[in-house]
């Protein structure tokens, strides 16, 4: 289980979280969602260790991760897969699954991108083709096979459908639901179709201005009107 506890982080001496909390379990997809501002993506900077924490702690089954640096972070298991520059797209698919595989065998490589690559055969066709070449829905199956070649406990996606075709970011959408059945995979998902992202998630956090305002479960979020209203911009999630 993945624990935030009570942190207030930023940048430099610009605070962004205050007092947040957090806890995501296996098997489960917890959504973070918010106004734009709120925090949502400095949330997953900070568990991901690229921000500075003022105050708080954060935990992986009770060990704690809170001021380690990012590559000791991604070597526990936490995988970040940021909004923009997931990939070096002037590398190839095969290169940038290669690039990826720093913390893995060398005898078990072969093996572990032959799993990666199950959930999105289609990049197979593409494995020599420089990422810079591929649509933004493919480039996105690319992030995602890198972050799963290192077999990680954690995912946290940052807005993962994010200038993506509708019909793209359903299949993107339903890959991370798959992901999360039976997987003992933790699941962090910042998305802006909120909606659609409550619909497949579990437990659900509203920032506003860094501070939480809502936790709870999914479905109480989406049958909450008056937060959707005020805070997602919609008039009712129950119609959508």
């Amino acid at each position: 289980m993945l624990s935030v506890d009570h942190v207030s982080a930023g940048y430099g001496n610009v605070q962004i979280l205050n007092d947040v909390s957090l806890k995501a379990q296996p098997n489960q997809i917890t959504v973070v969602v918010g106004p734009n501002g709120s925090g949502k993506s400095t949330l997953l900077k900070t568990i991901a260790g690229l921000t500075k924490i003022y105050t708080g702690e954060i935990l992986v089954d009770s060990k704690k991760i809170s001021h380690s640096p990012p590559h000791e972070i991604a070597r526990s298991g936490i995988a970040y897969l940021p909004q923009t520059e997931s990939t070096f797209t002037q590398l190839t698919v095969a290169e940038n699954l290669k690039m990826a595989a720093y913390t893995v065998k060398k005898e078990d490589l072969q093996e572990r991108m032959k799993r990666a690559l199950q959930l999105f055969p289609k990049l197979t066709s593409y494995m020599n083709t420089k990422v810079s070449h591929l649509s933004g829905g493919e480039r996105q199956m690319a992030a995602m096979s890198m972050a799963l070649l290192r077999k990680p406990h954690t995912i946290m996606f940052d807005e993962p459908t994010a200038n993506l075709a509708p019909i793209i970011a359903t299949q993107v959408l339903n890959t991370i639901s798959f992901l999360a059945q039976g997987s003992g995979m933790t699941i962090l998902l910042v998305e802006q179709n909120a909606t659609r992202a409550l619909q497949i998630g579990h437990a659900a956090y509203l920032l506003v201005n860094g501070t939480t305002v809502f936790e709870g479960t999914t479905k109480a979020l989406l049958e909450h009107k008056e937060l959707g209203k005020l805070y997602l911009g919609l008039t009712s999630f129950s119609e959508r």
